[in-house]
């Protein structure tokens, strides 16, 4: 019998274990907190310190009075949601050593106050599964597999724009993973080797994860956790999307022009000695004159118009998880009308997507545990006012790249997006006011650290991914490495311009 396999532990492990540590930490370190500013409903500014509160004018002025260097239109426009550290208002307070008992509840806390986003991320996933069960996008990539046979550099052009937009706009990961039966044959047949489709679909979603625009599962939970509007630095991250994904495009074509020039280029050829797929080839002859039906159309256009609605409904219309959760489970039961599914069905199907994101839900919840036992513990702000501390004489640049990559080594160890943003944003995004860097670019280094380290990490879908294509984890790395340093350098320039905007 061989030796049972080591795993890596689970997210939910890793968490409890940081918890354990935050608890610890609260015998260690000496307790303290910073004078509160509250500016959350646009219109009045609440003082908060040890003697009480005080309202203070709504005004540029009052900002610049406490030594908060940020616009008085980040609170009127609700980019900043939560109350702000004052600087210079640091105070040492009795300690409040956490134990036990409140290690037990602090992930069930974590639930409680993450409810809002719980219950959105939730309904996310009934709604995918609702959709899923129509089959409409699968329909809509055959189509165009097929429709396009002739003509692969478009569709490697539309593919990889689709997956990357999918990735972007809400999160597309193991769902990539049915089409690999559909596309490799149509690429193969081309005359293209395997690192093609692989590239579209598992690399196209993963870039799209770095310009996430409208996630739930990265920029939406980051963004709550840091106390900011996800919005901020929306027209960054589609400006980055389009560059990214463009870049991304003339790589592959450029290898696909290599080897279909010449087929021993082919880095699978060079370092696989035999590639069998672990799964039969779809046939071609019998689809290529296949048509989307009117039904299926519409489907699709629902399922895109319902991600452009949300978007305008937080920038126009001050939605938030409430409203855009409301958004997906009219979505999702419109889904059901027009393809007259079944009310068992429906809610089955439903039932099972949230179910399929119970784990993220858990994830979210005993994340937010962490922070509650520093808040309680009443260290939170002594851990803000050392790291402040060590990084008052920092250039912003070097800040924010030594962040992107603290981020990118972290994502080794928690691979949720999610469990990562509730992890670490509620300090280093008090942080970031501190040392006045914009708490959107927090987010994106975020976004940048885990959406980069995604292509290589062991922990994420990369090995699933490999294991349909049969070919190694150093055949992935020597084709997908220059471009990883192209999107590093890229990232790095963007949050470099952004800190100064």
């Amino acid at each position: 019998m061989s030796e049972t396999k080591k795993s890596f532990p689970s997210p939910i492990t890793i968490l409890m274990a940081v918890i354990v540590v935050a608890a610890a930490t609260t015998w260690i370190l000496p307790a303290g907190n910073y004078a509160k500013l509250d500016g959350s409903d646009g219109k009045t500014f609440v003082f908060n310190d040890s003697q009480g509160e005080k309202k203070l004018a709504f005004s540029q002025q009052t900002l610049d009075s406490l030594g908060i260097q940020i616009p008085l239109a980040k609170f009127s426009g609700g980019e900043i949601r939560k109350a702000v550290s004052v600087p210079g208002t640091f105070s040492k307070q009795e300690n409040k050593p956490q134990g036990i008992i409140q290690i037990i509840q602090a992930p069930l806390k974590g639930i409680v106050e993450s409810i809002d986003i719980i219950l959105f991320v939730l309904v996310i996933g009934g709604f995918s599964y609702v959709f899923n069960e129509t089959g409409a996008i699968i329909k809509g990539i055959s189509y165009l597999s097929y429709t396009m046979m002739g003509s692969e550099k478009w569709l490697i052009i539309f593919l990889t724009a689709i997956f990357s937009f999918l990735g972007a706009s809400y999160g597309m990961a193991e769902e990539a993973l049915v089409f690999y039966p559909l596309l490799v044959p149509v690429f193969l047949a081309a005359g293209y080797d395997v690192l093609i489709p692989l590239a579209i679909l598992f690399g196209g979603t993963q870039l799209g994860y770095i310009s996430s625009f409208s996630n739930p599962f990265s920029v939406i939970i980051a963004s709550n956790a840091a106390g900011i509007n996800w919005m901020d630095g929306l027209y960054e991250r589609l400006i980055l999307f389009a560059l990214t994904t463009g870049v991304f495009t003339w790589y592959l074509l450029r290898y696909a022009a290599k080897i279909k020039k010449n087929p021993e280029a082919s880095l699978v050829l060079q370092i696989e000695e035999n590639v069998k797929l672990p799964y039969e080839l779809s046939s071609n002859q019998n689809s290529k004159n296949q048509k989307l039906d009117f039904r299926t159309k519409l489907l699709l256009v629902i399922y895109g118009f319902t991600f452009l609605i949300m978007v305008g409904g937080v920038v126009f219309l001050s939605w938030w998880t409430l409203e855009m959760s409301s958004l997906f489970v009219v979505a999702s039961i419109l889904v059901a009308l027009i393809t007259r599914m079944n009310e068992k069905i429906f809610l089955s199907e439903f039932i099972k997507g949230a179910e399929s994101l119970l784990g993220v839900a858990f994830i979210i919840g005993v994340a937010r545990g962490v922070t509650i036992i520093l808040s309680e513990g009443m260290i939170s702000d002594s851990i803000l006012f050392y790291a402040s501390s060590v990084i008052s004489g920092m250039s912003p640049i070097v800040f924010i790249i030594i962040l992107l990559l603290f981020f990118a080594f972290f994502s080794l160890f928690i691979s949720s997006s999610s469990g990562m943003a509730v992890l670490t944003m509620p300090i280093i995004g008090a942080l970031a006011i501190i040392v006045n860097i914009p708490g959107r670019e927090i987010v994106n280094a975020y976004l940048y650290g885990m959406g980069i380290v995604g292509f290589l990490s062991p922990t994420g879908m990369l090995l699933p991914s490999l294991a349909l294509v049969n070919i190694s984890v150093k055949t992935w790395v020597k084709f997908i490495a220059p471009l990883i340093i192209i999107l590093t350098l890229i990232c790095i320039l963007f949050l470099g311009v952004g800190i100064y905007l």
